[in-house]
């Protein structure tokens, strides 16, 4: 029986923690055996679980990185032990997402797998593994990853560094870490981050684009959406344009409250997951909601919801797109990294970051038409390209070609 060895910052939590989660229950139904090692925050899982550390070592680490800029370089001996478990289970796949979060060693990881010879597998759900310090470059449009980074811009972005600027050293510690791994390949979940990496120093690395999935069957149109509405106090005759976000730093909040101004008053706005000392920051006429892991109620709002807003400034392939369009629901959303690849003319537009102008004509022109108008065209999109058992059944695919003798 082959072994699959899963590294991330959680586990079936969050959207990298349940598409970790979901390879998992792929390479289950596959015959194989399935791992997860995680940092911290994780649900039950079908895979067996390895935690990473503790918060002890979490908080030392985070706390270095913002005084010292040396994000990955922490977490020595933790990732040592995580070496140990990973040699006890002797996998023959390695597959890596985010390392980044305060939990890893990166070079004492990499030096590890450059030794060990296992394929391994990377999949980028953001920029950090090519870049000097940041997980995003799109708002500040700085394009320095592409030669070598140094002075950066973003050192007050994740990680946030608050006396030196490291990044020259991290790019190249982490060139010299991640093309030690011969036997490396890469996986952009988008077309763009694609194109981005073959403009980076892992342009080198074999490559290969699988798409995020989410699990359609969960999430689908739900007609029990009048408990929902009568939550929120909503009327039949209002239009509802949503907002998700598990984080919504630059994720576009203040674009929501100007396009507020500009929609008609029988227009509903509900932002998720909004943290609570962020929800005083928005107006009384738009519906706040915390973070929720209960998937029932966000289908429910999806269901009910006439537009997805996607207004993030920086993002890679957000999950939200295509679980809003599994739910029959048509998106407006920025142009930003791999937003514009989710949709089709008939589901949706991407327009110009921070047009608020054609936002508002956008969301008016999809909510002047019936919901029904969208909803099966959404629905077929959505099933068709981002069907979490097909892109994931593209994992198991790699790992069979990886282990086949050469």
């Amino acid at each position: 029986m082959p072994k699959l060895f899963q590294i991330n910052i959680t586990a079936n939590w969050g959207s990298h923690g349940k598409i970790t989660e979901g390879i998992g229950k792929i390479a289950l139904a596959n015959g194989w055996e399935s791992h997860i090692a995680f940092g911290r925050w994780y649900n039950q899982s079908e895979s067996e679980l390895y935690h990473i550390g503790n918060m002890l070592d979490e908080r030392l680490h985070g706390m270095s990185s913002r005084l010292f800029d040396n994000h990955g370089l922490m977490s020595a001996w933790p990732t040592i032990r995580l070496i140990k478990h990973i040699k006890k289970v002797n996998p023959d796949i390695i597959h890596l997402h985010n390392i980044h979060g305060y939990y890893l060693n990166y070079p004492i990881l990499f030096k590890y797998l450059a030794e060990c010879g296992k394929p391994v597998v990377w999949t980028l759900h953001d920029c950090w593994p090519y870049t000097g310090h940041c997980a995003h470059y799109m708002f500040a449009e700085c394009n320095k990853w592409k030669s070598h980074c140094q002075h950066c811009p973003l050192l007050s972005n994740y990680p946030h560094s608050i006396l030196f600027d490291r990044s020259y050293k991290n790019f190249q510690q982490k060139k010299e870490a991640f093309l030690a791994v011969d036997n490396l390949t890469i996986v952009p979940v988008s077309k763009w981050l694609e194109t981005e990496i073959h403009e980076s120093f892992l342009k080198s690395k074999s490559i290969q684009q699988i798409y995020n999935g989410i699990d359609t069957d969960l999430f689908k149109p739900t007609s029990h959406i009048d408990s929902i509405k009568k939550k929120y106090q909503i009327s039949p005759n209002q239009k509802i344009v949503l907002g998700v976000a598990s984080n919504w730093y630059r994720k576009g909040m203040a674009d929501f409250i100007q396009l507020r101004n500009k929609l008609p008053k029988d227009y509903v706005i509900i932002l998720v997951g909004v943290k609570k000392k962020d929800q005083q920051n928005l107006p009384s006429t738009i519906i706040s909601i915390d973070r929720t892991e209960n998937a029932k109620e966000l289908i429910e709002i999806y269901s009910m919801s006439n537009v997805l807003f996607n207004p993030t400034w920086e993002d890679n392939f957000p999950t939200t797109i295509i679980e809003a369009l599994a739910c029959g629901t048509p998106v407006v959303t920025y142009k930003t990294g791999g937003c514009p690849e989710a949709i089709s003319e008939e589901t949706g537009y991407a327009i110009e970051r921070g047009n608020i102008d054609d936002a508002a004509k956008s969301i008016e022109m999809i909510c002047n038409k019936e919901k029904y108008c969208y909803s099966t065209v959404c629905r077929e999109r959505a099933v068709s390209h981002f069907n979490a058992t097909e892109r994931f059944q593209e994992y198991i695919d790699l790992y069979h070609s990886l282990l086949k003798p050469t």
